[in-house]
């Protein structure tokens, strides 16, 4: 029986553990910490003592010495033996790497005597040939837990295909801007409902308000060039591997014109190879 085999590996501190928990809570019987030499005997006896068991994950890292030795062997081995084998990379920048490590007090563990960056600087290197062989790189670097959830879960459940998480986010620009944001649109150009006194207690949620503010013709334009705009970049983002955006759209308080943009855009995204997931920040506040 075909096995499938799911490694995660990657940068420490990148989020690894949350994965491995993430797979856990789907079926998968976890490993953590195994040695990729391993790996193969390890498979053969999961095939004599798991009959139930299809789906595997084993975590590994540079927390096993020499880790990737023979690491093309080993997958070919994998191969041979009926694996359908897939690598989870995870990934994230420096800045965010030493910050977690410092808010968790741990060292890293390739400093040694050294500083976190210098243990970052030498996994980068050591990790290489594990990120070329990725089937899917996942960059926590903007990413809590549970977003970082709904990428594993994204690439369980479209694996092979080139499927964008695309996220769409109203805000108040009085509440600052979205940390995560990839790109943001400023609406504050469009007519103001908040004016209006009938429309006033409205919020873009609820039609009447949202078709004062998309039948302006300033704001049917805008629409025109945003689609544009995002039909040109939606699968130039899939061809570098981005696997997660962020599209934040923002007026003055984050109720009326950036929601009306954003249920709009969600209702007519212009590239339909995403999976689109909309949240309004401020519309509850006054």
């Amino acid at each position: 029986m075909s096995r499938h085999l799911l490694i995660i590996t990657g940068m420490s501190g990148s989020g690894k553990s949350t994965a491995a928990r993430v797979l856990e809570d789907q079926g998968f019987f976890v490993v953590d910490n195994l040695p990729l030499v391993m790996l193969p005997s390890f498979m053969q006896r999961v095939e004599v003592g798991l009959n139930e068991a299809t789906e595997v994950a084993v975590v590994t890292d540079v927390r096993n010495r020499g880790f990737l030795a023979d690491e093309q062997a080993t997958f070919e081995e994998l191969r041979r033996n009926g694996c359908d084998l897939d690598i989870l990379f995870f990934e994230a920048s420096d800045e965010v790497l030493q910050r977690r490590y410092s808010e968790s007090r741990r060292s890293h563990p390739l400093a040694a005597e050294k500083t976190v960056q210098a243990g970052i600087d030498r996994e980068r290197e050591l990790i290489r040939p594990f990120r070329n062989l990725a089937t899917c790189i996942i960059d926590s670097s903007n990413l809590n837990s549970r977003l970082l959830r709904e990428q594993v879960l994204n690439f369980l459940g479209h694996k092979g295909e080139s499927l964008l998480m695309v996220n769409l986010e109203s805000f108040g620009y009085r509440y600052g801007l979205p940390p995560a944001a990839d790109l943001v649109f400023d609406v504050r150009f469009l007519p103001n409902p908040h004016y209006i006194e009938e429309l006033r207690p409205l919020t873009g949620l609820e039609k009447k308000l949202r078709q004062y503010v998309l039948s302006q013709p300033v704001c049917q334009e805008f629409r025109r060039h945003l689609d544009q705009l995002l039909g040109f970049l939606m699968p130039h983002y899939r061809e570098e591997g981005k696997s997660y955006l962020t599209i934040a759209i923002g007026c003055t308080g984050g109720r009326h014109r950036s929601v009306s943009i954003v249920e709009d855009l969600a209702s007519s995204f212009p590239d339909s190879q995403v999976r689109l997931r909309v949240n309004h920040r401020d519309v509850e506040k006054g």
